[in-house]
């Protein structure tokens, strides 16, 4: 991610960003209610909603973003839980062990360039048989470069040993399609 896009994330975070609303989906709540609580990663936490949701549930949670003033308003939030919030890559995964029996992410997949790189931290620390909850909306054009989902995507997540339980299509705020999966390590 080139040096001008991160700095316009993190100072996005010094107001409130439009993909922030502060409330945990309710798809989340659904696969709360539905497994027991073990460990979880929010890939992409920003502010951190989704890393008190989840600890407010029994859950193990780590929150990793790369913007530091996402994760600065994480630690606010969640004072009063342990959790562990680190400024970190989705592709890189730095100092992240597993395993991990959910992945969540809200929008962080479907925006990353090296998605090969982020599929192959995702293995790594995602227990087998390990749940990922992912949210992301699909591009206008497949052929076009920038964020968003496209067929090539959903393959290559399925050909690195993540098989789809289920898909939930629809539409973001700015009215592009979008999908809420639930993939499961093999």
């Amino acid at each position: 991610m080139s040096l001008l896009r991160r700095l316009h994330f993190n100072l996005m975070y010094f107001g409130r960003p439009p993909w922030d609303s502060g409330v945990s989906p309710p798809e989340l709540f659904e696969f709360i209610a539905s497994h027991p609580a073990g460990r979880a990663i929010d890939i992409g936490c920003g502010t951190g909603t989704n890393v008190l949701t989840l600890a407010q549930n029994g859950w193990q949670v780590t929150g990793i973003d790369f913007a530091p003033r996402a994760i600065q308003i994480a630690k606010r939030k969640t004072k009063h839980v342990k959790v562990d919030l680190q400024v970190n890559e989705a592709t890189t995964l730095k100092g992240i062990n597993g395993p991990f029996d959910l992945a969540l992410d809200l929008g962080c997949f479907h925006g990353i360039e090296k998605k090969a790189d982020y599929l192959t931290q995702l293995d790594r620390v995602l227990a087998p048989g390990g749940f990922w909850l992912m949210y992301g909306f699909f591009k206008s054009d497949p052929h076009l470069s920038g964020p968003g989902l496209a067929a090539p995507d959903l393959d290559l997540i399925q050909a690195r040993g993540f098989r789809l339980l289920s898909r939930k299509d629809g539409w973001d705020k700015r009215e592009r399609p979008s999908a809420w999966f639930i993939f499961q390590k093999l």
